[in-house]
């Protein structure tokens, strides 16, 4: 396959907090390889701005350290590299202060996109925007982007896009998660709106549950004293699944347009029943002779912050009323893996003997590791012995079906980066639907502090709490299993 790579506009991307750890790991190494195959124009400039005493030669040492650690050795091509390195400058500034805004205003170009990547924390946000605006920094059609987490509840949310909206229209604030960039993702809404085959299919009539899982193997270490104040439910089920959930759940959008696919999701978002606690499980990671426990990790003597949550969600619309969504996130499980799993219903009358091994179909989306998408179909054995039936998968694992271009596609941050600079919002969150996730996910929280829960204690890499499994069982359902 030959890779379509569509140049953007002449553009200034201001990264603050350039020369931080997020910047470092994923936004500067995907700038670079956006470089590497042409997407970025010759005159597009990169500006880091943080505190740190550095200039700009200082900068480029600091990128260029980062590029080669983080992008693999093949493509790390020092021409291009070299090349790539003269695009930067840097700006030492004081988010809270007056101190490099002035230098930052004689950089600025408003006759070209103007992209402000805001990867601080929430509480520079207000700051950083009020000062882009009082120094006539950004110019009217100027984009910022905005990093999770996103306010603390409903209330915070709130306040900030209250803050960032003083100085920037909704169509100017892209609040980015980059779950949403993925390439699996974006191949859910092509399955099901791209295929005649699915859509009829997809709704309570025919689908038994869906099932999505987030695990991971890694603990909270270095992140516990952030963690110990979120937990699982802010820092994963809130934003993360809560999109995953929208895009498997939401009706056709008008069209593939920023605002007519953000209303769906918004729909699903407030359809969204209020969870009982016996439809809920909070789990915390122990410890053992190989690993610390959460307590530990986060450096708490006491905690009942989650480490794993499940629940079943009921979506109370036409599509979906009486169709059960099973979701769970949580670390220190057997294995890294992102996926959601559609499980359709059995057919209504089987023509068959009862111990033919005749299953329900199963269509398993995978997000990460080895993204692809497997569909689960009864077939007969090969053989003689009569009318045996047994399950099989087809498989389209991207790397094996499109080849090296899907092994080596770009990842989430180079794509949502690029459609900022693009100006286009649909795989970023409005403020209203941010707002809707946390009105739904507050009285969850409110509800375990006010009855005191605790969290199930689960072994590190095991599956989570038993109690998880239970949530299924007493359905007579069960969980895809968690691999080794």
């Amino acid at each position: 396959m030959v890779s379509r790579v569509i140049p953007v506009d002449p553009f200034d991307l201001v990264i603050f907090g350039g020369t931080g750890d997020l910047a470092r790991r994923k936004i500067l190494p995907g700038l670079y390889r956006r470089f590497l195959d042409g997407q970025m124009p010759e005159d597009a400039r990169i500006i880091g701005a943080a505190r740190g005493e550095m200039d700009t030669d200082g900068y480029r040492k600091f990128v260029d350290a980062a590029v080669r650690e983080f992008v693999s050795e093949k493509k790390c091509d020092s021409k291009v590299l070299k090349a790539f390195l003269k695009r930067l400058h840097f700006v030492q500034l004081d988010a809270l202060g007056d101190q490099g805004w002035p230098d930052l205003k004689a950089l600025s170009d408003h006759e070209r996109v103007q992209a402000f990547y805001f990867s601080v924390g929430p509480s520079l946000f207000g700051a950083i925007a009020e000062r882009l605006h009082k120094y006539e920094i950004a110019g009217a059609d100027a984009r910022i982007v905005v990093e999770k987490p996103f306010g603390h509840d409903e209330a915070t949310a709130r306040a900030l896009n209250e803050s960032l909206a003083k100085h920037f229209a909704e169509h100017q604030i892209y609040r980015i998660d980059h779950y949403l960039g993925k390439e699996t993702v974006q191949n859910l809404m092509a399955l099901r709106f791209g295929n005649m085959l699915f859509e009829p299919l997809w709704n309570a009539q025919y689908v038994d549950h869906i099932q999505i899982t987030v695990a991971e193997t890694v603990g909270v270490e270095g992140r516990g004293s952030y963690y110990d104040k979120s937990g699982a439910m802010r820092d994963m089920v809130q934003n993360h699944l809560m999109q995953l959930l929208c895009l498997t759940a939401m009706e056709p959008p008008s069209k593939f347009e920023p605002n007519a696919v953000r209303d769906e999701k918004l729909k699903i978002i407030r359809a969204l029943d209020p969870v009982s606690p016996e439809d809920i499980v909070r789990g915390q990671y122990r410890g053992n002779d190989d690993v610390v426990s959460y307590l530990e990790d986060a450096d708490a003597d006491a905690s009942t912050t989650e480490s794993f949550v499940a629940m079943k969600l009921q979506i109370s619309n036409w599509r979906w009323n009486g169709t059960p969504f099973y979701l769970r996130t949580g670390k220190r499980l057997r294995d890294r893996m992102s996926e959601i799993v559609v499980r359709f219903k059995e057919p209504p009358h089987s023509i068959f003997e009862e111990d033919t091994g005749q299953t329900a179909n199963e269509l398993s989306i995978r997000l990460q590791p080895n993204e692809g998408m497997d569909l689960k179909v009864t077939i007969k054995e090969p053989g003689l012995g009569g009318m045996r039936l047994i399950d099989v998968p087809l498989d389209m694992t991207f790397a094996d079906a499109l080849g090296e271009e899907a092994a080596d596609s770009p990842d989430a941050y180079e794509r949502l980066i690029m459609d900022v600079i693009r100006g286009n919002q649909t795989l970023f969150m409005r403020g209203d639907e941010v707002e809707a996730a946390w009105a739904w996910t507050d009285p969850i929280i409110e509800g375990w502090k006010e009855r005191r829960d605790k969290p199930a204690l689960y072994d590190p890499f095991s599956s989570g709490p038993e109690e998880a499994l239970m949530l299924l069982h007493k359905d007579g359902r069960r969980w895809r299993e968690i691999r080794e």
